[in-house]
């Protein structure tokens, strides 16, 4: 994959039309395109990227899509979904109203590189010299450049998301097998937490604690499952949960 630079790069004039006249007044993606033209250009990701090969999706918008994540409280799948559905996030990045996005597992891609050598925190100074040449920060005040507290909290949303949406379809797939050997398990409580799919909200509260009990809950249930030594236990639902427990929450 390589890299295409797109300096410069203009909303289009139906994008900016429709995103003005549907918010009137503004939202936090439209003021971050409005007072600031875009956080970067493609440029300062040059040597992120090799000169040839596949053209790859613009960094400059992966980049502004994390921060409008740390902003908002949105996890990888919720940022792919606005970025695809959202008009306001569509003029953020400059993208026509047809451009269907990205697939989430992109911005995981793209923290990846972003976390080598000490890349995020030259990319958070660089933006941090823009706000102030903007006349957003002022200059006596201190600003945390630090990358790690930006990158852990978009991280917690996702894993957050995709442990209890696998705790969720494990349930769901051995409820529909033989729902006995939820007996003993399954009481009101996880009714409440797995009755549905995951609907992190805005800025949810204590997604380390959540993860945490949703972790708990995979062992409880992989545990009570294989105790049972029966059927379900191989089914596809339930050997996702426990890959996704292996590469997410090692002991």
């Amino acid at each position: 994959m390589s890299l295409r630079p797109r300096s410069g790069e203009q909303v289009p004039s139906l994008t900016a039309r429709i995103a003005r006249a549907s918010n009137p007044g503004g939202t936090t993606a439209i003021w971050v395109r409005d007072r600031l033209d875009g956080l970067w250009c493609d440029e300062d990701f040059a040597d992120w990227y090799p000169r040839d090969g596949r053209p790859g999706i613009s960094p400059a918008q992966l980049a502004t899509v994390c921060v409008l994540q740390f902003l908002l409280g949105l996890s990888d799948r919720q940022a792919a979904e606005a970025v695809r559905c959202r008009i306001d996030f569509k003029y953020a990045m400059a993208m026509e109203l047809e451009d269907p996005g990205f697939h989430h597992s992109v911005l995981a891609d793209f923290r990846d590189r972003l976390a080598e050598g000490d890349r995020a925190d030259r990319l958070l100074d660089l933006v941090l010299a823009r706000l102030k040449e903007a006349g957003l920060v002022r200059e006596r005040t201190t600003q945390r450049t630090d990358s790690t507290h930006v990158l852990a909290a978009v991280r917690d949303l996702t894993r957050l998301e995709l442990v209890t949406e696998a705790v969720r379809a494990a349930l769901e797939e051995v409820a529909g097998v033989s729902p006995h050997l939820l007996d003993e398990l399954v009481d009101e409580e996880w009714g409440r937490r797995y009755g549905r799919p995951v609907r992190l909200g805005r800025n949810p509260t204590k997604p380390t604690t959540r993860i945490l009990t949703a972790g708990n809950d995979a062992v409880r249930l992989l545990e009570h499952l294989y105790r049972r030594e029966t059927g379900p236990t191989s089914g596809p639902r339930v050997q996702a949960l426990r890959q996704i427990m292996v590469q997410n929450l090692p002991p």
